[in-house]
């Protein structure tokens, strides 16, 4: 989706709604804010929130007849989280959408009245967002974006599609809450079964990345983990150049990865995160509590190889590895 048809979007052109967003009488005009921690011209995001709106509007909820949206394009520093968070919360929405846990942790932090309702968090109860994953019991729920065992996952499949890889290092966040930390640790007790030595690397800022990343470079047979975090979004360009210019396998936690020329990656479908929230905000909307939701995990993985990246690292890519792969990306 190109940036001006997602403001044309957003701005509620009632022509691109389905006939069904039409349904619903006109009434009193809901408020809904969304709050990103990105840019306005983040291709993926616009793609995921285009998504989500699309799945209001299947649920009769029209921009600009019975719905207006709020956007607050936070970026990536914290402190302009924060005030972007206030600034939402005291416009006093029904429901807020927020995207991960560099969000919902300053909302929080603003209300406990406003609902919210998160696509992607790691682990909220570990981040206290959320009293358990079937009881909520406060003002936020949404949806997982992983359970902690995809994680060994990812070192299986790296060994899987670049045998030679001995050495792994594992790019993670140490500020989540539980989350970073725990990824790494189920990785680190996969590694022994596939006879591999790993390594983290924190990622607090892109020089950490960049001399990290040359460091572990300097040796052969080695891969790459980035694991699921806000950073890792952040930093993609700087993660996938790194990755071709030392020749490193690597696996990631998202596609838009590999759609850039990451090789390969597994995790939760995005898209699909963000309609699943478009049912909980409309279930919100009339009349149901956040509390009373449950936490969700995703139903299902997805593999993305990109076959361009494995011939320019010289791998090739097994057909039993091929036949399970859901996008194959040349």
């Amino acid at each position: 989706m190109k940036r001006r048809e997602f403001v044309t979007l957003l701005g509620g052109a009632a022509a691109a709604w389905p006939l069904a967003a039409f349904a619903q009488q006109p009434g009193r005009v809901r408020l809904v804010g969304i709050i990103l921690p990105a840019t306005a011209d983040a291709q993926e995001y616009q793609a995921w929130v285009g998504a989500f709106l699309r799945e209001l509007a299947q649920s009769g909820w029209a921009i600009g007849r019975n719905l207006r949206i709020e956007t607050r394009w936070a970026g990536a520093n914290a402190a302009d989280i924060r005030r972007h968070a206030a600034e939402l919360t005291a416009l006093s929405p029904e429901v807020i959408l927020a995207f991960g846990a560099s969000t919902v942790g300053p909302l929080l932090q603003a209300t406990r009245s406003v609902p919210i309702v998160f696509p992607i968090v790691s682990d909220p109860v570990a981040a206290g967002f959320v009293n358990s994953l079937a009881h909520p019991g406060g003002n936020a729920t949404g949806f997982m974006s992983f359970e902690y065992s995809l994680s060994g996952k990812w070192l299986e499949l790296l060994k899987e599609i670049a045998p030679g890889v001995t050495r792994a290092l594992v790019l993670r966040d140490t500020a989540q809450q539980g989350a970073g930390l725990s990824q790494y640790a189920v990785i680190q007790a996969m590694a022994p079964s596939l006879r591999m030595a790993v390594s983290p690397a924190n990622m607090a800022n892109a020089e950490e990345i960049e001399a990290a990343v040359a460091a572990f470079a300097r040796r052969p047979d080695g891969g790459l983990v980035v694991t699921a975090s806000a950073p890792a979004t952040l930093h993609r360009s700087l993660i996938l150049r790194l990755a071709a210019e030392h020749r490193l396998p690597a696996i990631y936690f998202e596609r838009f990865f590999v759609a850039a020329g990451g090789l390969l990656s597994y995790g939760p479908n995005y898209i699909e995160q963000f309609r699943q929230a478009a049912h909980y905000v409309d279930r919100i909307l009339r009349g149901e509590r956040p509390a009373d939701l449950p936490v969700q995990t995703p139903t299902k993985y997805e593999l993305v190889i990109n076959l361009k990246t494995a011939r320019a690292l010289g791998l090739e890519v097994p057909p039993t590895l091929l036949a399970r792969t859901d996008e194959v990306i040349e």
